[in-house]
């Protein structure tokens, strides 16, 4: 009898625990489960990616999660927009990445298809795109992160002198692992609410991660938090609190992207060509206008000379 008490008591702790397994506070999509509590991520069709709920999840994992869910009609990027499509930016959006073991992406991505391209660390394409054949022979680190942010506005003004420490403090409290001391430099322009965030890790580091946090804090501000708790990114600066409502993020590598004129626009390389076309008729009517005119001075000098 006392061995049966035994058992359904072990039973019952074993199903308490078991139900206090979880939630993974780094990721909202995560299903956590037991004894031993463990924390999962659906990657693919029955392809389960194991979480550490203390860390930042890494990117190359989260963008495939998040192309599972779009292909399944599950909650994704959705509510918010791509990014603006300037200078060195994630031009092409959401892919269904190849991983390494470590969440690091691969250099070569090819999203499935015949189509392949090199990415740098934050799996933000930076060369052509090619056939099967691309070589990439590394991957290439970013090494500084340009954040440009901009505030709701608030009541009075914002103490410019606060901020750099401001957006620091905020972002080490919000994205476990970051040291504030990587955010280099700040620039504020009050009139347009404008915040630029220069964060930075010497050449050669391979610990600190930017882009994970870049990510995390995009979805914060553009979308919905990739958090269990949902807060926002609000930086405190003295008593104003700053709700975040546009950001863009530029990302520098360790060695220049290879982009070539292959990846101009459609409508940039049109540009060109009437460009181009308008300088040659240009040259055209001009040598022609020369030649009528030559041609008349000719004939000119022809009927002077038979009156002579």
């Amino acid at each position: 009898m006392n061995m049966w008490i035994v058992l359904v008591l072990a039973a019952l702790a074993a199903g308490a625990s078991a139900q206090n397994c979880g939630p993974c506070a780094t990721m909202k999509w995560a299903t956590c489960d037991g004894p031993p509590c463990s924390c999962f991520l659906l990657v693919g069709n029955n392809m389960k990616q194991t979480l550490n709920c203390d860390a930042l999840i890494p990117k190359c994992f989260l963008m495939k999660a998040e192309m599972y869910r779009a292909k399944k009609g599950l909650d994704t990027r959705t509510l918010g927009g791509k990014p603006v499509e300037t200078a060195f930016v994630d031009n092409d959006g959401i892919y269904d990445p190849e991983c390494e073991n470590d969440g690091k992406f691969k250099a070569k991505q090819c999203n499935n298809t015949e189509e392949c391209w090199c990415v740098n660390s934050a799996g933000v394409r930076r060369t052509d795109k090619g056939d099967k054949n691309l070589k990439c022979e590394k991957l290439v680190e970013t090494y500084w992160v340009r954040l440009q942010l901009t505030h709701k506005p608030v009541d009075g003004e914002v103490d410019s002198a606060k901020l750099k420490t401001a957006i620091g403090d905020a972002i080490q409290k919000r994205y476990p692992g970051f040291n504030k001391d990587l955010v280099d430099k700040i620039d504020y322009d009050k009139d347009s609410r404008m915040i630029v965030v220069d964060v930075k890790k010497p050449k050669g580091d391979r610990k600190s991660d930017l882009a994970n946090m870049a990510y995390y804090m995009e979805k914060d501000v553009k979308v919905l938090p990739l958090f269990k708790d949902q807060e926002k990114f609000e930086p405190m600066v003295g008593t104003k609190k700053l709700e975040m409502e546009n950001i863009l993020v530029y990302y520098v590598d360790e060695e220049a992207p290879t982009f070539t004129m292959k990846n101009l626009s459609g409508g940039i390389i049109a540009v060109i060509v009437v460009v181009v076309l308008a300088v040659v008729a240009g040259l055209l009517i001009l040598f022609f206008a020369r030649r009528r005119q030559s041609q008349r001075y000719n004939k000119a000098q022809q009927r002077e000379m038979e009156a002579m």
